[in-house]
């Protein structure tokens, strides 16, 4: 893993602090670990700043150590250990992150590449010329039936061709939200033109049945 650092301090902000809404969130989740304890919230506050403002800046993570009682140390580890944290400014419209694991890359994960090169940024994590899309590569998202895929913050975008791919870049730049999910009309992980097995409605006549025993059905058992 490459040596992460924050950002450098002119981007960074001067302060941080949660939305009201945010700080209502903070208050439940803290209140469910024992007095003491509250450092356990440090992954989950974090990622709520990120989702906040787009990224941890150095602002966030000295606001986190001080709301939860840690050492400051602490929570810069935490910061920089994880790749999932973005250290540094992103995209404000999108942040583009393409699966660059096996499945991924046999299935056309280069090619996408290239167009964030082409139509973001040369490098990953830079901003684009308006500021309004950054991208990088990371491991496995998850869905290698459905590759090569992206994701964007909680969505994510499977079956992706350069043309499909495209599309998704084009909508986000209008202002528009994307329809996520596999871009090639397949529903989840099926086979690509439809289910190809148990089509046949006489598998099942209606004569098999499963029966649940409840508690109070079981009989106990000694031993």
């Amino acid at each position: 893993m490459s040596v992460r650092r924050l950002a450098a301090p002119e981007v960074q902000p001067a302060s941080f602090a949660f939305s009201p809404d945010n700080e209502s969130w903070a208050a439940t989740v803290i209140a469910k670990f024992p007095a003491g304890k509250q450092a356990s919230a440090v992954i989950p506050f974090l990622m709520r700043a990120q989702e906040q403002e787009g990224w941890v800046s150095k602002a966030a993570i000295e606001w986190v150590a001080q709301r939860l009682g840690m050492k400051l140390i602490r929570v810069l580890e935490v910061a920089t250990f994880y790749t999932q944290f973005q250290l540094a400014p992103v995209g404000s419209v999108a942040h583009i992150q393409v699966c660059g694991t096996t499945p991924c890359m046999l299935r056309g994960s280069d090619e996408i590449i290239k167009i964030c090169k082409n139509r973001i940024a040369h490098h990953a994590h830079e901003l684009s010329a308006d500021g309004k899309f950054s991208w990088e590569e990371v491991e496995c998202l998850g869905a290698c039936v459905n590759a090569p895929m992206i994701a964007v913050g909680a969505d994510t975008f499977e079956d992706l061709t350069a043309e499909t791919f495209t599309a998704v870049l084009d909508a986000y730049g209008r202002g528009e939200t994307p329809k996520s999910g596999p871009q090639n009309g397949r529903i989840g992980g099926e086979a690509e033109g439809g289910a190809t097995t148990l089509l046949d409605p006489g598998l099942d006549d209606g004569s098999f049945r499963v029966n649940i025993l409840t508690s109070s059905d079981a009989t106990p058992t000694n031993g």
